[in-house]
């Protein structure tokens, strides 16, 4: 193998070193990362078998007035339960061959090298993230996505039924009609309770441009925050609606999602939340390179279905 073997040491220091900007950048240009990291929702936690969110799902009956020594009912209440979700893995290797570092010999050189290739994992993992948290957890080996969370009736999320517990299903509309901002309302008033209202409208960039068409004439209200981030937006009542490429162009039954990010998180294990390895020197599976591996476990958890709407429309 080529190279110098005191490069291991310089490679995996530098990678390491760069290791808290990535995560920064993993959620800093991606609309639904940027906005679960700015609310909170994206935490880190030991490490168990799996991540248990207690859930809240019935009233306690025994609540009532009473006058002197009227009995008070101290019947047993269920309506509690817990939604339990796998760990799953992610990865990333970053290779130097043999040749490149005989290629890029000196320090400035194979720095620049390394860079580089940290650069194109950074992009890979935070668009196969996004592209995970946007889908139905088609693969066993997925992270859970809004598709199968939110854009699904009737389907074990959590290990929970919603076919026999109804009031597990997300709020949900799929006849796919022509964008109305009635059909807005209504799913945005079924997903709301008081004040716990949905804080984030995403969709695909051609129902957004039907929104837009649907405003009255030049009144375009926006949220600062998510401009100053970067993020075209329009308001919905008091939530913004931002569009991700992420859901394609369909121009009929474009996916619309209402999100109350209060009942859903991002929850990274401690110490494997992208968390880079040292590079390993010598022949990996007969490949003459160095190795190192970016690794993130996690999970994205619901703990309220029912706080997330779904409308399928056409533009």
């Amino acid at each position: 193998m080529a190279g110098n073997p005191d490069f291991n040491s310089l490679l995996s220091t530098t990678l390491q070193n760069y290791q808290p900007t990535l995560v920064d950048n993993i959620f800093k240009d991606l609309v639904l990362l940027n906005h679960l990291n700015e609310r909170g929702r994206v935490r880190v936690e030991e490490g168990g078998t799996s991540i248990v969110e207690p859930l809240l799902y019935a009233v306690n009956d025994t609540v009532g007035t009473y006058s002197g020594y009227d009995a008070i009912d101290l019947t047993p209440q269920e309506g509690i339960s817990a939604a339990e979700y796998d760990w799953k893995q992610m990865a990333a290797s970053i290779a130097i061959s043999g040749i490149e570092e005989a290629k890029n010999r000196g320090t400035e050189a194979i720095i620049k090298l390394l860079n580089a290739k940290i650069m194109q994992a950074e992009m890979s993992l935070k668009t196969t993230l996004n592209s995970q948290l946007f889908g139905s957890a088609s693969a066993s080996t997925d992270f859970n996505g809004l598709g199968n969370i939110v854009g699904t009736q009737n389907n074990t999320v959590g290990g929970i039924d919603a076919n026999t517990n109804s009031w597990w299903n997300p709020t949900y509309d799929g006849t796919a009609a022509t964008l109305a901002l009635t059909d807005m309302a209504s799913i945005y008033n079924q997903a709301s309770k008081g004040s716990d209202v949905p804080d984030l409208i995403i969709t695909n960039h051609n129902l957004f441009e039907k929104y837009e068409s649907l405003l009255v004439n030049n009144i375009r209200y926006q949220d600062v925050s998510k401009a100053n981030n970067g993020f075209t937006n329009l308001m919905f009542k008091q939530t913004p609606v931002v569009f991700d490429l992420t859901l394609g162009s369909d121009a009929s039954g474009a996916p619309m999602y209402f999100l109350n990010t209060k009942y859903l998180k991002l929850t990274g294990m401690n110490g494997y939340w992208f968390t880079t390895t040292d590079f390993m020197k010598g022949t990996v599976a007969g490949v003459d390179a160095r190795y190192a591996l970016v690794l993130a476990y996690g999970q994205l958890t619901c703990s309220n279905r029912s706080r997330q709407g779904f409308l399928s429309a056409n533009a």
